[in-house]
């Protein structure tokens, strides 16, 4: 009997091991690595090159840079809500890597397939922004829509993941339309998914403020931007990786 009972222990743990690596062997496949060469900087911490302002070909002076990082400042004595920068190319399918941090009660935002056109005065008219907010001086705000990571006035998340205002957060977006994929992850948690093209996006758009805005989300390529919503926004670390 004993030797029975050991046999049996010993087949028990073997089949465990099997099952052990064969899960592994199915993460390992379900895990994409990205290396760093994978990436392309957007910003390389010194300089606009790459960017503009929208339906212009210069930079507002209340966009500054230092110590690596783009930030905006408004100035009260001057023009607000005109100064989005946006990139000189245009993305298609890809993910969105950059860091953030906003004033206390700030907004601002990150636009992706934006359509440059004299037609739509700002990004905000044809690109879907996913939402930089605080609400340090608004406590019971409670709009999913609105927070941050949310795709504005679209979708949002089940609840603010944002650190306080002042400090370091982390973006991962990723716009996939090949698979119909969008999703936005924040300080390292995915928040949001949703669908990015077709009947599902449209009736989305239709639920929300954009119902019937013409071209509004209908980009599957356009320019990234940074929004200017006339409150401090510091960004760094900007960088982007296109999908095949």
């Amino acid at each position: 009997m004993r030797k029975y009972i050991i046999l049996m222990s010993v087949i028990a743990l073997v089949w465990g091991c099997k099952q052990k690596d064969k899960a592994s062997e199915g993460i390992e496949q379900r895990t994409e690595v990205v290396t760093e060469d994978a990436w392309t900087h957007l910003f390389d911490g010194k300089s606009f090159d790459g960017w503009h302002t929208y339906l212009t070909d210069t930079i507002s002076d209340q966009w500054k840079i230092k110590d690596g990082v783009m930030y905006y400042l408004p100035d009260p004595d001057q023009n607000q809500g005109m100064n989005n920068l946006i990139t000189d190319k245009q993305y298609g399918d890809f993910e969105l890597s950059l860091e953030w941090k906003i004033s206390v009660d700030g907004n601002s935002g990150v636009f992706y397939g934006i359509l440059e056109d004299e037609k739509y005065v700002v990004p905000y008219m044809t690109a879907p922004e996913i939402q930089i907010r605080d609400y340090t001086n608004i406590p019971e705000f409670n709009d999913k829509k609105q927070m941050s990571g949310a795709i504005f006035g679209i979708t949002g998340p089940e609840k603010d993941l944002m650190h306080k205002a002042g400090e370091w957060n982390h973006f991962l977006i990723r716009i996939d339309h090949k698979n119909n994929k969008g999703s936005v992850s924040l300080n390292g948690k995915e928040i949001v998914s949703y669908p990015v093209n077709g009947e599902a996006w449209e009736a989305l758009v239709n639920d929300s403020k954009f119902k019937g805005w013409e071209n509004f989300g209908t980009q599957r390529k356009g320019h990234i931007g940074l929004q200017d919503h006339a409150h401090g926004v510091w960004f760094r670390n900007i960088k982007i990786r296109e999908l095949e």
